[in-house]
């Protein structure tokens, strides 16, 4: 009912999505301790979608037959959501698209859940403070909404503040107990549940909602909901958003299962997670449900309850059906400023996702700006676009570190078969006359220039120096053109063309590299491109008179190598298994 307020829909829509997707996914799912439901960041990116098609009007009667129909037309944008997004998931099952969710690495599912946070913590301050405010949505939502109700705090009910305050000693405190002693505690004190009995009781001895205007939560009718269509037309419309809360309910989803799954031996099966909410979305869109995923708080209480499979969510659900058929009527002086309550400290875990930065910043810098990036794009910005602005910075972080991987001098371990970059290994000596060469990345389009750069830097290879070598030798084969002639005729050596063939060796001899041996295990792959600036680095070293042989190449990398031609500028023969092999094969030819 918590999470029902984040959508801008009634209680009673909370319950029955605490229902009927629970049901679905105990048939389908491959998670045995994922609890499914409703969850604040999905409820919230939900309610903003809501509040778009159908704001709320501020001088409507709650009790009148307008107000019924103005609920009608939200949980049917709602329930329309549910539908789309189960449809896409759908269809991303039948294209085994799973591995999308991949893209939603660690930090950014931490960064957008701790953001999101703070979003549902201020779009509930005004039920905590009693206000009645329009919600607002779109960009810088969350200091718009911050704004808002900083400028209406006279207007604050004292009521509903005192109840907020009482709610919140009661909960907050609670809950570090239940966390802090799960694992003497055989089942979590079921603080909530104890708050939302007591205060309705409250409510109801001292008729707080005529007695000093407080919002409850009003008629919760008893039983099933009847089926009912979705709002289809409103598909063009929440179409953007729903794609976002698609993947963000199933990233979430998929990686509370993994971590459940990983902690407890067992694997789970992305794809077959996709079918799971699939249908549960789609079917319960049917029931007034808005939509669904895994969800923190009650995974975690249903994990340190013993839960151990699918069929646990049945008995969740049995507790959901007997409030749907006998109890829920009875909360109806419950006050919006408990389930407010609760929404906030239901969020205590992920807040204390800023634990992880100083690890992260130990363990990768680069990760944790993308944490730190894709937290700020959230809060400033939106949920969705922040989240979108997240995913963006962290597949550039990819791009380029691919652009910028590292080139570096192999040198031989005394009396071993082992080659180590020569900068970070002291005790490796370079081979005399083989510059042993690794490139610790691709080589594509992207990062061709600057793989260029560094071989060239590495062996010297300077424009000045190319052509100086090549007009050497060119000068070198013309001379010995013309007086091969006069050599056979006249039976005389030819003592100018041996001083000219010693100069030419004396001037290799110093640069000290007659062979370059590429080792290309980190090279994952090659495109077009990349090949092309190979067999362009290959020419270039046999114009100086070096020759080029390559090592580690898996067979991708060897055959786009070969079908862009590198094999005429370059004997097969130089191509081997391992560098060692190499680098004794090259020994024996200068022998």
């Amino acid at each position: 009912m918590a999470f029902a307020l984040l959508t801008s829909v009634a209680p009673i829509f909370g319950l029955y999505t605490s229902f009927f997707p629970v049901v679905l996914y105990m048939f389908f799912g491959t998670g045995r301790h994922v609890s499914t439901g409703t969850f604040a960041v999905v409820s919230l990116m939900t309610g903003s979608v809501v509040e778009q098609l159908v704001p709320t009007p501020l001088d409507m009667n709650s009790s009148s037959s307008e107000a019924a129909e103005f609920e009608g037309q939200r949980i049917g944008v709602a329930s329309a959501v549910a539908l789309l997004s189960g449809i896409i998931m759908l269809c991303m099952f039948g294209l085994q698209l799973g591995f999308l969710s991949t893209y939603l690495s660690e930090p950014i599912v931490k960064a957008f859940t701790s953001a999101a946070a703070f979003h549902v913590t201020i779009s509930q301050l005004q039920s905590m403070l009693g206000l009645r405010l329009p919600r607002h949505t779109g960009t810088f939502s969350l200091f718009k909404t911050l704004a808002s109700v900083m400028e209406n705090l006279p207007h604050t009910n004292m009521a509903e503040l005192l109840i907020s305050l009482v709610c919140l000693a009661v909960l907050v405190p609670v809950k570090e107990i239940n966390m802090r002693y799960r694992h003497r505690l055989r089942t979590p004190i079921p603080v909530e549940i104890l708050t939302v009995i007591i205060a309705t009781g409250v409510a109801y001895a001292s008729s707080l909602d005529s007695a000093y205007n407080i919002e409850i939560v009003g008629h919760i009718p008893a039983g099933f909901p009847r089926p009912r269509m979705p709002a289809l037309h409103t598909f063009p419309d929440i179409a953007e958003d729903t794609v976002a809360i698609t993947f963000v309910g199933y990233a979430v989803s998929v990686s509370l299962a993994m971590i459940y799954a990983d902690k407890h031996g067992y694997s789970i099966h992305p794809n077959q997670e996709l079918l799971a909410h699939g249908i549960s979305n789609t079917v319960s869109s049917f029931f007034n449900c808005f939509p669904s995923s895994a969800t923190l708080a009650t995974t975690n209480i249903l994990e340190s309850a013993g839960g151990y499979t699918q069929l646990s969510g049945l008995f969740t659900s049995l507790v959901v059906l007997i409030v749907l058929l006998l109890i829920g009527p009875l909360f109806y002086f419950l006050p919006k400023a408990v389930l407010a309550c609760i929404n906030v400290t239901s969020l205590r875990q992920m807040f204390l996702q800023f634990h992880d930065l100083p690890e992260l910043w130990r363990i990768s810098k680069i990760d944790f700006m993308v944490w730190v990036v894709t937290w700020l794009s959230v809060v400033v910005l939106n949920v969705d676009l922040g989240l979108a602005i997240g995913v963006v910075f962290s597949m550039m972080t990819v791009i380029c570190r691919t652009q910028r991987a590292g080139c570096s001098v192999l040198g031989r371990a005394s009396n071993t078969e082992i080659y180590r970059p020569m900068e970070n290994h002291s005790k490796c000596y370079e081979v005399p006359g083989v510059k042993i060469l690794t490139y610790n990345g691709p080589i594509y389009y992207g990062n061709r220039s600057f793989f260029r750069e560094e071989m060239s830097r590495l062996l010297g290879l300077t424009p000045e120096k190319i052509r100086s070598r090549e007009k050497a030798r060119k000068s070198l084969e013309k001379r010995e053109r013309e007086t091969t002639v006069n050599t056979v005729e006249r039976g005389i050596a030819n003592t100018s063309f041996s001083s000219e063939n010693e100069f030419f060796k004396s001037e290799t001899s110093e640069s000290d590299v007659q062979a370059v041996l590429i080792d290309c295990s980190s090279v994952i792959f090659v495109d077009v491109a990349g090949a092309r600036i190979f067999t362009q680095m290959c020419t270039e070293c046999q114009k100086v008179g070096v020759h080029v042989y390559l090592a580690n190449c898996n067979e991708s990398v060897l055959k786009i190598l070969t079908s862009s031609g590198l094999m005429k500028y370059m004997n097969p023969q130089h191509i081997f298994v391992t560098v060692h092999d190499a680098v004794m094969y090259i020994k024996q030819q200068k022998v």
